[in-house]
Formats: structure tokens, C-alpha cells, sequence
């Protein structure tokens, strides 16, 4: 049977925004594509530190020219339908790794036949989740990213997210998280942003 664009499997990236060895939150992640594979969709880990971007700097940018990893970044939306995004807190804010990498992605201008930075995110649904050892969970964070990706880069962020306390303790096992209410808001979050992808590719 010929795929046509209203059957194919919806493309969704995943991103952590944490790098180091043993992240939580890229626990949480790669949980979440997991569960995403699992309702038929196509998943690409992204690593953020693998694109070697600088602090952004325009005066860099005019000596030097646009990041090919930002390049890569836009490249990456345009080729997909939506994503699941593992946002920890640090110090109540989203990540610098996570800002620094989108804030290039927002400057990479339409070219060579392929949509601007802001142009590949628009409108593709957005997952929210996060992770940390701490009884919050990371919430304090979360509105902030949510308000950065809709408001920068007209996402459409899912209402459901979750926000994971005593991350260190539920991530046990990689098929699950250990307490079963918590594992049904990330089935939740993982199955709306699917549905919004699907919608999003039968209206393409």
C-alpha cells in the first residue's frame, strides 16, 4: 500500500534538555519515545550539545555566520511533526543548554528552499515534561518553557505535562515509571502530542 501523507507514521523529535551522563530528564525522554513508538510514531534523539553551538552572540555570528549546528536544528523541525521536550530546572529556569540552542534556531533565516527556524516549528505540538531528584519535580520551570515555545516559536504546547519528583527513585526500570499514576500522566503526554501530530499530518 502506497503511504500517503495522511498514514504515515508521525515524526516526532526528542529532546532532553540536560547533556550530562545519567540525566534524568534524558531518562524521562527516551521513556517517552518509548511510548510514542508504542502508538506508532517514528522518534529521532536529538543531543544538544552534539550541535557545539557558542553562547549566542550576533557580533559571533557576523564574524563567523550562522552555526551549522542551528542549521541542523531547523533542519531537524522541518523534517518532523512535533515533539516531547525533557526540560529540568536549574535554579527555577529552563536549562542555558536548552535557551542558547533555540535562541540560534530562532535566527536561521528561510534559504535554499527549506523554512526559517521559527517557520519549522510553527504549529507542531509540543509535550512538556521533566525531571529531578527534588520533590517539585522541576514544575517551576515548565510555564516558563511553555510560554518561551508558543509565544517564540508558535508551538503548540499539549495541556498535559508532567513534572517528576524523586526522579531518581521512579526511574528504576526502563519500561516504566515505578508509581503507576505518575507513568499514566506520562502516557497521557506522549499519546496527546501523538494525536495532535496525527491530526496536523491528515490536515497537510
Amino acid at each position: 500500500m502506497t503511504t500517503t501523507p495522511s498514514t504515515r507514521a508521525p515524526r516526532l523529535l526528542v529532546i532532553a534538555g540536560s547533556a550530562r551522563i545519567g540525566s534524568l530528564n534524558r531518562q524521562l525522554a527516551d521513556l517517552a519515545a518509548r511510548r510514542a513508538q508504542a502508538l506508532g510514531a517514528e522518534t529521532t534523539v536529538v543531543d544538544l550539545r552534539s550541535l557545539e553551538l557558542p553562547v549566542y552572540d550576533e557580533d559571533w555570528a557576523q564574524a563567523h555566520g550562522k552555526p551549522a549546528g542551528a542549521r541542523r536544528l531547523r533542519d531537524l523541525f522541518a523534517e518532523h511533526d512535533g515533539l516531547i521536550l525533557a526540560s529540568p530546572e536549574y535554579n527555577a529556569l529552563p536549562t542555558p543548554l536548552l535557551i542558547n540552542s533555540f535562541d540560534w534556531l530562532s535566527v536561521i533565516p528561510a534559504e535554499d528552499g527549506k523554512p526559517s527556524g521559527a517557520a519549522a516549528t510553527g504549529g507542531k505540538p509540543v509535550g512538556l515534561l521533566a525531571a529531578s531528584p527534588g520533590a517539585l519535580g522541576g514544575i517551576r520551570a515548565l510555564p516558563i518553557v511553555r510560554n518561551y515555545l508558543s509565544t517564540n516559536f508558535a508551538m503548540v504546547v499539549v495541556p498535559e505535562q508532567l513534572a517528576l519528583p524523586l526522579a531518581d527513585q521512579q526511574l528504576t526500570t526502563p519500561e516504566r515509571l515505578a508509581k503507576p499514576d505518575l507513568d499514566a500522566v506520562l502516557d497521557r503526554v506522549v499519546a496527546s502530542v501523538v494525536r495532535q501530530a496525527r491530526w496536523r499530518i491528515a490536515g497537510a
